[in-house]
């Protein structure tokens, strides 16, 4: 791959994953809630899921969505969905010191397969492969997603250290859940430009 290309890449694959978006502000939450070390599973999920998605994408799926368009409107309806049962459940969570003991960050797979039904990641993945990716092989699109693993995890883990400092201020259970319902509106909110399109 040429290196100006793959420098282009990276900085792309930077932007667009500490941009603000579903990852990262259920990260921000989960940071808040749970703190660093319990949202590591969630990050690493994030990260090593987005970048086998983008791969698997430069494999043929983008080819999959454009050949079956009714395959990308099936995945939004499901990604809505989702997303609004996952706003929920953060609007309603509790610090793990608080009523609802059972609640749980999200697990490494948990987060892997969120890649596949978060709208932002599944297009982040089919703009790098179609922008970036040089040519139409495993190769090519192996390259595109080792670029997004490079760049991913940095760029997420600030989220993640930023709900870990908000929970100094988020000590009392008015403040944590005017904070949670707000990440939860901001989830939502985050899915008008998908709806406008």
């Amino acid at each position: 791959m040429d290196m100006t290309l793959f420098l282009a890449l990276l900085g792309f694959a930077f932007v667009a994953s500490g941009t603000p978006g579903p990852n990262n502000l259920m990260l921000l939450a989960s940071g808040a809630n749970f703190g660093f070390k319990r949202t590591l599973p969630h990050m690493l999920g994030i990260s090593l899921g987005h970048s086998f998605m983008v791969f698997v994408i430069g494999l043929g799926l983008a080819q999959a969505f454009h050949s079956l368009p009714m395959l990308r409107n099936v995945l939004t309806v499901v990604s809505i969905v989702y997303m609004l049962w996952l706003a929920w459940k953060i609007a309603h969570a509790a610090a793990p010191k608080g009523g609802d003991v059972t609640a749980k960050p999200f697990t490494f797979l948990q987060a892997a397969a969120f890649q596949w039904v978060n709208p932002k990641a599944v297009i982040m993945a089919i703009s790098a492969q179609t922008n970036y990716a040089q040519g139409d092989t495993w190769l090519a699109a192996l390259f595109v997603g080792l670029g997004f693993l490079m760049v991913n995890f940095p760029a997420i883990t600030l989220w993640a250290w930023m709900g870990t400092e908000l929970r100094r201020f988020l000590t009392n259970a008015r403040r944590l859940a005017l904070f949670n319902w707000t990440m939860a509106a901001l989830l939502v909110a985050s899915l008008v430009p998908i709806l406008l399109h």
